[in-house]
């Protein structure tokens, strides 16, 4: 259980990661091909913005990544509860208002491991 957990948390926080690179590095140029239906006008606007959001995905990862290196149990449980927890929160809230997608590409993978921790 704890490899399917640490492998759960790993692919949460490269996500992540990669959200950081493409929100703060690749809007302008990969955004427009994503968001299809947002004008491409409005993706230079929004750049600093978009990086903005791309930093606290960042910060979602390190803290995912931090749990890897953390010996004493308790706490890596504690920590890992905790940003998996901001992780499920942030996709909720990302289908609330943006879109429902968000919720099964990051909030459910977030929630999941986080039963996963509770239940082990």
């Amino acid at each position: 259980m704890n490899i399917l957990i640490n492998a759960l948390i790993g692919f949460i926080a490269f996500f992540h990661l990669y959200i950081l690179w493409f929100e703060m590095f690749a809007w302008e140029t990969r955004g427009p091909k994503i968001f299809k239906h947002y004008p491409k006008e409005l993706f230079p606007k929004t750049k600093t913005l978009a990086a903005n959001q791309g930093l606290y995905n960042g910060f979602l990862a390190a803290g995912l990544i931090w749990t890897f290196f953390i010996e004493n149990t308790e706490w890596k449980i504690n920590v890992s509860i905790f940003f998996l927890s901001c992780v499920a929160v942030a996709g909720i809230y990302g289908a609330i208002s943006t879109s429902k997608k968000i919720f099964y590409v990051q909030g459910l993978p977030a929630i999941i491991t986080l039963v996963m921790i509770l239940l082990k």
